[in-house]
């Protein structure tokens, strides 16, 4: 296996709709991920953000690639200014009514040149934030109320 292929799960205390809306709603995007000017999860749909590394904002183009509503959504990842293409692809499972299963695969990453900001634990430590608790915190905040 690829070893620049970054896989992460995780399993979230909120229904599937709820995390597929956060994952895909623009309004959503911009509370736990990152500012996107708009989102829509349909293939070929073309989006940017930028984020800042170490005093450096990189500015991340992207096209959505797949898009099967609730169960997957996969886009290109690039920097402008930068070699190199990545595809980042989120894919939920249903575990119960109230808990989701979330699976990343980040491949392609080996595609960038050389570059300190763009090496795999950087991505890996991104992700696992990311998911492990600005998406966690997002989607699970007020599932504690329901009974």
């Amino acid at each position: 296996m690829d070893e620049k292929i970054l896989i992460i799960e995780r399993i979230y205390e909120a229904p599937i709709e709820k995390v597929w809306e956060a994952l895909t709603n623009k309004d959503q995007i911009k509370q736990w991920y990152f500012e996107v000017s708009d989102f829509k999860a349909e293939v070929g749909f073309e989006f940017q953000f930028s984020a800042e590394n170490e005093g450096k904002t990189y500015l991340h183009r992207c096209k959505v690639v797949e898009a099967s509503p609730i169960t997957k959504i996969a886009y290109t990842w690039s920097y402008e200014g930068y070699v190199g293409q990545s595809l980042v692809t989120f894919e939920l499972f249903s575990e119960t009514a109230h808990k989701t299963r979330l699976k990343l695969i980040h491949s392609g990453t080996d595609s960038f040149l050389v570059h300190p900001d763009f090496e795999k634990a950087d991505f890996n430590a991104g992700w696992n934030y990311i998911l492990g608790q600005s998406l966690r915190n997002f989607v699970e905040m007020d599932s504690l109320t329901i009974s």
